[in-house]
């Protein structure tokens, strides 16, 4: 991947993530006074003029109001909060299919709090019944992920500097 291609963190002015971009775009921010950098490369891009440090993280110098981004439930992004993991017997390397925790013959709706991946094994065994009755546990409660989530699984490995920002140890 090029130099330029790379991924920079784009915070909003009161430092909340907002997006991924790339180094083309991130440096046009700043040689335009939009945004200064927050977290910086040991390199440097260099034009005819002058040279400018590659950015790692960079922050709006004004705050843009963004509306509130919300993430559809499908079964790609379930397969995606889910990690591409059975939640029942945690294997990866099996055809996933997607389960209600809560049937819904028993009135289980179709949310991101009861629907997670499960194996056909898993899922064949579960049928009709809660995971306590046919003796499985979840390995994580399902709930609703935010956009940070899909920040950190869009980009794949993670910049150290950007975990303090996207609320990671």
């Amino acid at each position: 991947m090029s130099v330029l291609n790379s991924h920079v963190l784009v915070l909003n002015q009161s430092f909340q993530p907002m997006s991924v971009t790339n180094v083309k775009k991130a440096i046009i921010l700043l040689y335009l006074g939009k945004a200064e950098i927050v977290e910086k490369n040991c390199e440097y891009v260099h034009s005819v003029n002058a040279q400018y440090p590659l950015p790692s993280i960079v922050r709006l110098t004004r705050y843009i109001h963004v509306p509130r981004k919300r993430i559809i439930l499908s079964r790609k992004n379930i397969l995606k909060r889910d990690n591409n993991q059975c939640q029942y017997c945690g294997k990866k390397t099996v055809p996933l299919t997607i389960d209600h925790v809560i049937p819904r013959v028993r009135g289980g709706r179709d949310s991101w709090e009861n629907l997670v991946c499960a194996c056909v094994k898993c899922n064949n065994k579960k049928g009709n019944q809660t995971p306590e009755e046919a003796g499985l546990r979840l390995l994580q409660n399902p709930q609703r992920p935010n956009h940070i989530f899909f920040i950190r699984y869009t980009v794949g490995s993670v910049d150290q500097r950007w975990k303090p920002y996207l609320y990671m140890n």
